[in-house]
């Protein structure tokens, strides 16, 4: 797997893909404006090259890039690497426009190179193994699920609730059913700020009459990351804001005798899962697709993802009409 990957940008999540990427033997460069921390990593992380300048890092050609820089640069950044036809995993969110990430994916395409999305969530061992029960059956035909991101803080000034906490619910929702969402309503409501959205809630419909719900805010008293699937043989939750962080699968559901909904229920069950660090499966994910397919994170799924931000903030902006 020894690959030679660069990380651009070393500050509050990429000191994360540092630290993991030399933990799996792949860490070859790093590209960190600020000069002082540029030096903490090479002294930290010997025989490593050390860039103040993306294109010099750029010049050198590595295997692949990770680009954990803030959002508004994600874009001119992926696509000076996508141009000279390099592989790049950019942190989520992929873009801050459709558009944008539109461009992005057609410009791999074009250059054949690898594009990849930091969802980190969908490497979280808990949400793949929820996957795989969904495509094993057991839960049945797939109804509705929802998630729920609460917290008290942290707010932001510059930017509403949605698009701050839900872009790792909506890559989760769209992993778990298969597919983008084909539809999507939302309200929201602004509490502290003018012109920041402190709580929302946003319906999505996906093929199948499959629904989902997501439910963001950062005034709510308590801590909650809580996923629930309901299908026609039974449903589970899991909360990643809990010690436990237990996969619970509720044997319950509603059968018809007679023309009559009748609830049938059995004990529920705890549905072990390994416990692995998602940053590190999926680094490892993207080292080894450097010369194929990726199938998960991609680019589309990414511009999936940045569609529905950026619907969702047209539609509350409108009263809940979208244009």
């Amino acid at each position: 797997m020894k690959r030679n990957i660069c990380v651009i940008g070393g500050g509050r999540w990429g000191k994360n893909h540092i630290r993991t990427l030399a933990g799996l033997g792949c860490l070859a460069a790093v590209v960190e404006a600020d000069a002082g921390r540029l030096k903490e990593y090479t002294e930290q992380y010997p025989g490593i090259k050390g860039y103040t300048d993306i294109d010099e890092a750029i010049a050198c050609g590595y295997d692949g890039y990770t680009v954990a820089l803030p959002a508004e640069l994600h874009y001119p950044a992926g696509k000076k690497l996508l141009e000279k036809g390099l592989n790049v995993m950019l942190e989520k969110p992929m873009t801050l426009t459709a558009a944008q990430s539109a461009e992005l994916v057609e410009l791999a395409r074009d250059t054949g190179a690898r594009l990849m999305v930091g969802h980190v969530l969908l490497f979280h061992p808990a949400y793949r193994k929820i996957k795989e029960v969904i495509d094993s059956g057991r839960l049945g035909k797939l109804f509705y699920l929802y998630s729920h991101r609460l917290n008290l803080g942290t707010v932001r000034t510059e930017e509403s609730v949605f698009p701050s906490f839900a872009p790792h619910d909506i890559s989760v929702l769209d992993y778990l059913t298969g597919s983008p969402a084909c539809k999507v309503e939302a309200k929201g409501a602004k509490f502290l700020q003018d012109k920041v959205y402190d709580s929302t809630l946003t319906q999505l419909e996906y093929p199948g009459n499959v629904h989902a719900h997501i439910y963001v805010s950062w005034l709510h008293p308590y801590k909650q990351q809580l996923l629930v699937v309901i299908g026609s043989k039974g449903m589970l939750s899991f909360d990643d804001a809990t010690r436990e962080k237990e996969i619970r699968f509720y044997n319950k559901r509603i059968d018809f005798e007679n023309g009559f909904p009748v609830k049938i229920e059995a004990p529920d069950e705890i549905i072990p899962y390994e416990k692995k660090m998602p940053l590190e499966e999926e680094l490892k994910y993207f080292v080894e697709h450097l010369d194929s397919t990726i199938g998960i994170n991609s680019g589309e799924a990414g511009y999936e993802v940045v569609k529905v931000l950026e619907t969702v903030q047209q539609i509350i902006e409108n009263n809940g009409q979208q244009e």
